[in-house]
């Protein structure tokens, strides 16, 4: 997850998934470094990722007078770099922005599937669900999102161009960054997966001898593609020269991916969700993620069903009890009930209703 904010305008926030209960912390204790007792605050701005590469990009663009979704979308960029796990131009994502007067949107660039999906092509021969199919190799891809994503988002409400908030994430998959400790477990852990293709074998793996901290990793095809997005914008990526590449490599490997499904691509704006929440003599304004998300609706139905009730931290029993249950009954809903709603009925109302 990215969180941005600028004070000067602009809020936010990109979304993968949210689905998170907050307990007062004041009784909060743990068994390795303790919580900092005070907040983190700054006066103009503050970036938050998972890397610390990828947040300075996101301070820098933001120092150099960017605004937050300026930021926001050079951040994006950048881990898709830097955080091969979950950075990505080839994924997708969601992105929840309130601007200073108060108005909210929210734009959903999460993949679709390919046109020529089918319900059932992960069912095996035996009629049971294959596991790997669905995470694992080239049928396993959905039709990215992030690029028309992001370059909407900015032309939307950022300040700065698209070569221009690009150009650090070029500047690392050129000059390369030094592989973190926390990057190179995460691609130990993955090998299995990654070494059953020439290219991920190849880059990620460092063609089998494995990357260790402090090795530079370099990326110079993804430095082509995103010179190419740069220059020629999100219509490069699903019309132009790196369409037809991922189209043909999509078309070799069995894949479902055309270049139809490229081209046919568009991000949907949405309604944020808006609900109110009382805690601790407070009134809280709640500002989430609609379907296709799971994580807004999941946290107001939880909110809603907490409400009231006196929750005194981690270390309390009850406490603990009462917030698991919660969740075991929003996960159930979450099962039963969400899903996209450009192709299903989802009653939203009736799951963020207040008790």
């Amino acid at each position: 997850m990215i969180r941005i904010r600028k004070t000067t305008g602009i809020a936010v926030l990109v979304l993968a998934a949210i689905a998170t209960l907050i307990l007062p912390a004041a009784n909060a204790q743990t068994s390795a470094k303790p919580w900092p007792q005070q907040a983190v605050r700054g006066a103009h701005g503050m970036v938050a990722t998972d890397e610390a590469l990828g947040s300075q990009v996101g301070v820098d663009i933001m120092k150099r007078g960017g605004n937050a979704v300026d930021a926001a979308v050079a951040v994006a960029f950048a881990l898709a770099v830097v955080e091969p796990a979950a950075g990505n131009i080839g994924g997708g994502g969601f992105m929840l922005i309130r601007l200073a007067n108060g108005k909210t949107t929210f734009f959903d660039y999460r993949e679709v599937a390919p046109g020529k999906a089918t319900r059932d092509m992960y069912i095996g021969k035996e009629g049971k669900l294959d596991e790997e199919a669905s995470v694992i190799g080239y049928k396993s891809v959905a039709v990215p999102g992030t690029v028309a994503g992001l370059e909407l988002v900015l032309k939307n409400y950022g300040t700065m161009k698209l070569a221009d908030v690009m150009a650090p994430a070029i500047r690392l998959a050129e000059d390369g960054f030094a592989v973190s400790e926390k990057l190179a477990q995460e691609l130990a852990e993955h090998r299995p997966g990654l070494e059953q293709f020439p290219a991920s074998q190849r880059i990620f793996l460092n063609a089998g001898k494995m990357w260790k901290a402090g090795d530079t990793l370099k990326q110079p095809e993804l430095q082509g593609t995103l010179k190419r997005i740069a220059k020629n914008g999100a219509a490069e990526f699903y019309r132009g020269e790196t369409a037809r590449m991922l189209a043909d490599e999509m078309a070799k490997n069995g894949a479902l991916i055309t270049l139809e499904d490229l081209s046919n691509y568009k991000v949907r704006v949405r309604e944020v969700l808006h609900a109110k929440y009382k805690n601790g003599g407070h009134d809280w304004e709640v500002l989430t993620a609609p379907p296709p998300s799971s994580g807004g609706v999941a946290v107001i139905e939880s909110l809603n069903m907490l409400q009231g009730v006196p929750l005194k931290g981690w270390n309390d029993p009850q406490s603990v009890h009462m917030v698991a249950e919660t969740m075991r009954r929003v996960f159930a809903d979450r099962a039963a009930y969400l899903a996209d709603p450009d192709f299903s009925d989802v009653p939203v109302a009736g799951l963020t209703a207040a008790c």
